[in-house]
């Protein structure tokens, strides 16, 4: 693996940037040597914030924490990493994805975890969908109680998400091909 960590608003010191390679290293027998992992420190006021990016071919592995303290939030990130992992190595498993470029020979060969890894859909839901402004699907979310809002929208014409952001505002999500 090779890790490329970014500061903002915080000075990489050695002691961090030996505490995110010790931590994520542990990480190493589950991917292939050449794996980018790209990590960004950031600081907004009492907020110690680490995120920690993944791109393979089709996804992208991604987990961030924030705590008071930064090396909390970089032992707490890489135990989430490794949840992700156990969940979608039984998706590539399951569905014989071709994943031999990214992880590790070893980790994809061994045993899958059990069922409650895996991904299950419990429910399904059909709506029609009706052509709107982004700012009508945001108070349509609101009436609705939602977090996120699927529409069609009007100016486009192709299907879009709102969503709800902290600090009371919102998100929009357009496709991109």
């Amino acid at each position: 693996m090779r890790i490329t960590i970014t500061g903002k608003n915080i000075e990489l010191t050695d002691g961090l940037k030996e505490a995110v390679e010790e931590r994520l290293s542990k990480l190493e027998k589950y991917f292939a040597k050449d794996t980018e992992v790209y990590v960004t420190l950031s600081v907004e006021k009492e907020r110690q914030k680490i995120e920690v990016t993944i791109p393979m071919k089709g996804n992208t592995i991604r987990a961030e924490q924030v705590s008071s303290d930064m090396y909390v939030s970089i032992e707490v990130v890489e135990e989430l990493i490794e949840r992700q992992l156990k969940k979608y190595r039984n998706k590539i498993v399951t569905k014989q994805q071709s994943a031999d470029k990214f992880f590790a020979e070893e980790y994809l060969s061994g045993e899958t975890e059990g069922e409650e890894d895996e991904i299950r859909i419990i429910r399904s839901k059909r709506f029609g969908i009706k052509p709107m402004y982004p700012e009508d699907a945001c108070l349509q979310m609101e009436l609705l109680g939602h977090d996120f809002f699927v529409f069609l929208n009007a100016e486009t014409e192709e299907v879009n998400v709102v969503y709800k952001r902290k600090g009371n505002s919102y998100g929009l999500i357009e496709p991109e091909f």
